[in-house]
């Protein structure tokens, strides 16, 4: 880029290597003051790599990193903020069972000898909420808030400090627009006061809603740095992955021609009080059913509760005619219902065990603890996964955490596919995930419904749904609304829908 000036941070040939990766070779790249930089590049490309360089998280092999021209030594993420450096990462990092309030403090002293004045406390948590238009209950822990509320508030913790650089690691994947929207306009205003904004999202309406500048990496290498104004979307999904990308998309005419199979799934009546409302769901053979929604509308507790991960207190289900009195994530496994949960960190992987034994955990909860799955049939059927779904790994025996957000994804589908489902429940099987990722997810979903697998789709992104979904079930505030099904199924209508009173 030319025609700027002096960078708030210049990050010179900085390298870094994990056993069998080079995560970054070589890279060269500078964030300017007053101006939001784009981060951008496939699970795997080394984004979170190198935001954890900068932010002293990591050690780099190589490489200098100079803030004001003046060159630093970022040892350490201590280090980092007290020049001014703070990143807010994609894991939220709160503590759930401490107060909204308690949390703000942990980064800042604000009494005398140490202590800290609960008084100060309490006001500074409420004017750093108010900056993300955020009005809570700061006594309550933020273990009881919802992932966009925790996500705001590790928003707001990161801008204690007077930072002339905020790093921001998909902030806006648990958001809802309105939220998105109170968020950017934050980052508006911090850069109007001249700091330099990291930004790395999946959402490319995003990047061109609020970036100024971009860079794209790929496979640890710097492809390109541009200014947005430069660039078309296509262009960008190009440079990401590297060749012309062909959108998985389902057309209206494949779904004005489309007959579903028989009914593999009833629910009738089924919900839970103060959960969700009362709500019947049929499932069919060979068909993808989306679930859609703004965050908050319901679209998780009811996957949930169609599976037995909430407990439903009303209604009933049936699969295959027969009544399931009781339903349980065990009862669901050994009746062919798989599913994917959202929080992958949380409920769907054990970071310390390897690819692997993750993979095998959902066949040998099936087969029951009593018969062993063997270890050649773990290898086996691990080898088939990471080739199926491409899985970015040197080999099966690598642990599931130190893999990319996109490639961990793939593997709690893998989990849930080796468990030979006839019924698969994804509840955002695209969160977190490069463009390349989720187009071959949706394409994979596409092939498993030609295979005669019934598919409940929750997510966020309306695209998605539009491009996979045979029938759409609307959700809003807890209840379900209404359906939309073949050609009838357009971003309009899902929205018109929704708003509809």
């Amino acid at each position: 880029m030319t025609g700027l000036g002096s960078p708030r941070v210049e990050l010179r040939n900085i390298h870094k290597s994990f056993p069998g990766v080079v995560a970054l070779d070589d890279v060269n790249l500078s964030f300017q003051p007053g101006r939001v930089h784009a981060l951008l590049g496939e699970n795997g490309a080394g984004k979170s790599t190198l935001i954890k360089v900068l932010s002293g998280a990591l050690a780099m092999d190589s490489g200098q990193i100079f803030l004001d021209g003046q060159l630093v030594d970022v040892t350490s993420t201590t280090a980092a903020q007290a020049m001014g450096i703070s990143t807010v990462f994609q894991e939220v990092n709160l503590i759930p069972a401490m107060s909204v309030v308690k949390n703000m403090a942990l980064a800042r002293n604000n009494g005398r000898y140490g202590f800290i004045s609960w008084k100060r406390a309490r006001k500074d948590a409420t004017d750093r909420l108010k900056r993300l238009r955020l009005d809570i209950d700061i006594e309550r822990p933020v273990g009881s808030y919802s992932v966009a509320i925790q996500q705001l508030i590790a928003i707001s913790r990161a801008l204690e400090d007077n930072t002339s650089i905020l790093v921001l690691d998909e902030p806006t994947a648990s958001l809802d627009a309105k939220e998105t929207a109170s968020l950017f306009a934050v980052i508006n205003e911090l850069k109007s006061n001249g700091i330099a904004i990291v930004f790395i999202t999946h959402f490319l309406d995003q990047v061109f809603d609020i970036s100024d500048d971009v860079s794209i990496l790929r496979n640890g290498q710097l492809v390109s740095t541009d200014q947005i104004k430069d660039l078309t979307r296509q262009d960008v999904i190009t440079q990401m992955i590297g060749r012309e990308l062909d959108e998985a998309e389902h057309t209206a005419a494949d779904k004005s021609n489309f007959t579903a199979g028989k009914d593999m799934l009833v629910a009738k009546g089924l919900g839970r009080h103060r959960t969700l409302a009362p709500f019947d769901l049929t499932l069919r053979a060979g068909e993808v059913v989306g679930l859609a929604g703004l965050l908050g509308s319901g679209r998780t507790e009811m996957v949930k509760l169609v599976f037995g991960a909430i407990q439903a207190d009303a209604g009933s289900i049936e699969i295959d005619g027969v009544k399931m009195p009781k339903i349980s994530p065990q009862k669901s496994l050994r009746a062919g219902i798989a599913f994917c949960p959202e929080d992958r960190k949380a409920e769907g992987l054990i970071g310390e065990l390897s690819i692997r034994e993750n993979i095998m955990l959902s066949m040998q909860a099936k087969r029951g603890w009593l018969k062993r799955v063997s270890r050649k049939e773990q290898e086996k059927l691990a080898e088939e996964m990471i080739k199926a779904l491409a899985i970015a790994t040197p080999d099966a025996e690598k642990p599931v955490g130190q893999l990319s957000g996109g490639n961990q994804q793939k593997v709690v589908l893998a989990r849930s596919l080796a468990s030979t489902p006839r019924i698969l429940l994804l509840d955002e099987p695209t969160r977190g995930i490069d463009v390349g990722a989720h187009a071959e997810i949706i394409a994979l979903i596409r092939r498993l419904c030609a295979d005669g697998m019934a598919l409940l789709v929750a997510s966020s992104e309306l695209d998605e749904i539009v491009a996979a979904a045979d029938r759409v079930v609307v959700m809003r505030d807890r209840h379900k609304i209404g359906e939309i099904d073949g050609k009838e199924i357009t971003r309009d209508n899902i929205i018109q829908m929704i708003a509809s009173q």
